[in-house]
């Protein structure tokens, strides 16, 4: 993927961390089981849902650096599908500082990129795409699962304040009443 003028992977990747925090605070005030109460969508529970964000990263990280992505039950994110929120919180922002050096790292996001995708009950696949394809990746897997977060959280009566980019990121200023500039 060619790098457009202002399109970085690593600063989209530092609004996806400002938007984070915002869902991160909102899970933190919740009950453990309003974290694990199941729902129709998504990955069926908060917390199911939110693993799944850090340890997709994980994986997408690995892919960029060249690493085997170890089997679900190998996986260093796995565990979290059985804690409470606070050890999953610490260990992802762990998972971000990573991502933030290997994202500042790359110079090249056309370089060719490709793996083996093997998974439970489903015929082997090899992937080929960019480094910008799995930066591209990385970063709107998270906008997805997040959208699920959100919904579960609203659910269970934890709004998250807004998370818009032009709100995060824009600078913006309230101009006198009347100016038309």
């Amino acid at each position: 993927m060619p790098r457009a003028e202002g399109l970085d992977p690593a600063e989209i990747y530092e609004y996806l961390a400002m938007a984070r925090e915002r869902v991160l605070a909102a899970a933190r005030g919740l009950t453990f089981e309003q974290y694990t109460r199941e729902f129709p969508f998504g990955k069926r529970t908060l917390r199911h849902t939110l693993v799944e964000i850090p340890l997709a990263e994980s994986n997408y990280v690995r892919r960029l650096q060249g690493e085997p992505v170890p089997p679900l039950r190998e996986h260093p994110f796995a565990r979290f599908y059985e804690t409470d929120f606070p050890p999953l919180e610490a260990a992802w922002r762990e998972q971000a500082e990573v991502t933030r050096q290997v994202l500042r790292s790359i110079a090249d996001w056309t370089r060719p990129v490709e793996y083996v995708v093997r998974q439970p009950d489903r015929p082997a696949r090899r992937v080929r795409t960019t480094a910008g394809g799995v930066a591209t990746q990385l970063l709107l897997h998270e906008v997805h699962h997040r959208a699920q977060a959100m919904a579960m959280l609203r659910q269970l009566g934890a709004p998250v304040e807004t998370i818009d980019y032009s709100a995060l990121a824009f600078h913006t200023e309230t101009l006198p009443e009347g100016s038309s500039r």
